[in-house]
């Protein structure tokens, strides 16, 4: 994605570089710090386990968790860290924790940012199979259909079923990627299963599945409901969210920045956003996780979601 560029002639070309400017140190802090955070939460969920302060605790696990997703789609643009080799190493270990194998989804994800917002070429809308209606959009929100269709799409790449859109190289990749995933799987549950332990259930699976609502507001509000048209700086949003939060997404809440100069890593993003809107002369479409929900939910109420998208106002400076 390095030779990747959503709108050309936006910002000057010096700026861009600078702005582009990988950091070991910074996503050492920022990787560090979430592995540090899950490490704190599992203790506390251990310790906790049985009495209602476990509550509270596991869903801070499951959010930790399913937000190492905003790292694996990081590490994936290789802009995590500006050495290459960590890169590869933490997004193996994010993909498998997330069900979620390395190299399928960076090509996936490639696809989704070569074609943003295309209902013909843009995977993340071909998964869907369709505009939302109110009864698929709420199952996916809450991570019912997620996990199902996730697990589900792992198992037949590993069976040899991969989507057209992966070239004959990748498509040997992922399945032999795939295959190596549910031989871990399986090893997890065999142990778990001769040691009568139901640790990766306690500390992974249940507070991961059952908590995927906190980062699916996240990934549908990025797109959801905007133009269809090939112009990442209205085709993309940006979601106003606390600092927690942005530190929880990787920054991720700058979207339209990101989709627009995907070279430009994590750290940097509050900048970019910064210089999009003064060369650009207006915010782009802007909203917060609840009010996207509460907006997009009462239009789904009224029938199902529209194929060219509701758009919003960009505000001009």
């Amino acid at each position: 994605m390095e030779d990747f560029v959503g709108r050309r002639n936006l910002i000057p070309p010096e700026r861009l570089r600078e702005l582009s400017e990988r950091s070991d140190l910074a996503g050492a802090c920022q990787m560090g710090s979430h592995i540090v955070a899950l490490a704190l939460s599992s203790w506390a969920l251990a310790v906790s386990w049985g009495s209602a302060l476990a509550i509270p605790v596991f869903v801070i696990q499951g959010v930790l968790l399913n937000y190492l997703f905003a790292a694996q789609h990081e590490l994936n643009h290789y802009t995590a860290f500006k050495t290459r080799w960590p890169n590869d190493f933490f997004n193996r270990i994010t993909g498998f924790i997330q069900i979620y194998p390395r190299s399928y989804e960076r090509w996936y994800h490639f696809e989704h940012h070569r074609h943003t917002q295309d209902w013909d070429n843009d995977p993340e809308l071909l998964s869907r199979g369709g505009p939302y209606t109110l009864g698929s959009y709420l199952p996916y929100l809450f991570g019912i259909t997620y996990w199902t269709s996730r697990i589900k799409r792992t198992v037949m790449v590993a069976l040899g079923d991969v989507p057209h859109y992966y070239t004959d190289q990748q498509r040997s990749t992922v399945i032999a990627e795939a295959r190596w995933h549910w031989v871990g799987y399986a090893s997890v549950a065999a142990v778990s299963l001769a040691f009568e332990s139901w640790t990766a259930v306690q500390f992974w699976l249940a507070p991961m599945f059952a908590t995927k609502v906190f980062q699916n507001v996240q990934n549908i509000t990025e797109h959801t409901g905007l133009t269809h048209e090939a112009d990442t700086v209205h085709n993309t949003r940006t979601i106003r969210s606390w600092a927690v939060f942005r530190w929880l997404a990787w920054n991720m809440q700058y979207h339209t920045a990101h989709h627009t100069f995907p070279a430009v890593p994590f750290h940097k993003l509050p900048e970019l956003h910064a210089e999009l809107v003064r060369y650009a002369g207006y915010e782009p479409p802007t909203t917060g996780y609840l009010a996207f929900q509460w907006r997009f939910i009462r239009q789904l109420m009224k029938g199902p979601e529209t194929r060219e998208g509701v758009g919003e106002v960009s505000i001009k400076n």
